[in-house]
């Protein structure tokens, strides 16, 4: 993709930090910005349509886009398979896109061994109670599988250290702020060396490889 003319952003975080409000949230702000719409084989929820949220293809309709080179990055999460497809990016930053994939860091890591130019965010909740309240506060998950999402989330975070910049979603305002600032080519203040040092003691407790009881 050397002719492409718009940026391509990577934002990552653990569910339930708030990644999805404040990529909706920059969507809808007016910039010529696009959000990347993945492949999947999960089942849709109710509220989920086709072509909007994912793309709800079989496994064997991804097996066969995956044999065929067109998927970007891949992952499986829950035991579901996950894509970012070649042509959509492509389409989207040679039309002058500027283009945001909501990944996790799987996926971020092996765009990062392409030739795709990239700007990457995580974002990390302020807490780890937060986190739990907001997993528990979808309503939509059973205990065990809220507490399978708490051990991904925090399989998640570990890998935290391996985008540019990093932000902490505490009032999500100030969170939306500073992402703009990162697009509109203003986060110096944002990157992970500044803010590692910054949040020391948050960090310390989120990457810290057990829950408290």
């Amino acid at each position: 993709m050397s002719n492409q003319t718009g940026s391509l952003y990577i934002i990552s975080a653990p569910s339930g930090a708030g990644k999805t409000s404040l990529v909706q949230a920059i969507i809808s702000s007016g910039r010529n910005i696009q959000v990347s719409v993945s492949h999947t084989t999960r089942k849709p929820r109710p509220e989920e349509q086709s072509g909007l949220n994912y793309f709800f293809i079989s496994k064997k309709e991804f097996e066969y886009m995956y044999e065929a080179g067109e998927f970007l990055e891949h992952a499986t999460v829950f035991g579901n398979l996950y894509g970012t497809s070649r042509k959509e990016v492509g389409r989207h930053l040679n039309k002058g896109d500027d283009l945001i994939l909501e990944i996790d860091w799987q996926g971020a890591a092996e765009i990062r061994k392409s030739d795709q130019r990239i700007v990457d965010i995580f974002i990390l909740p302020p807490s780890l109670e937060a986190l739990q309240k907001r997993l528990t506060k979808r309503g939509q998950d059973e205990r065990k599988t809220i507490e399978l999402r708490m051990a991904a989330a925090l399989s998640e975070i570990s890998h935290y250290d391996e985008f540019t910049y990093l932000i902490v979603n505490d009032h999500f305002e100030t969170a939306l702020a500073e992402i703009e600032d990162i697009l509109d080519g203003k986060g110096e203040r944002l990157l992970l060396e500044i803010q590692r040092e910054r949040y020391k003691e948050l960090v310390s407790k989120l990457t810290v490889n057990k829950l408290s009881r």
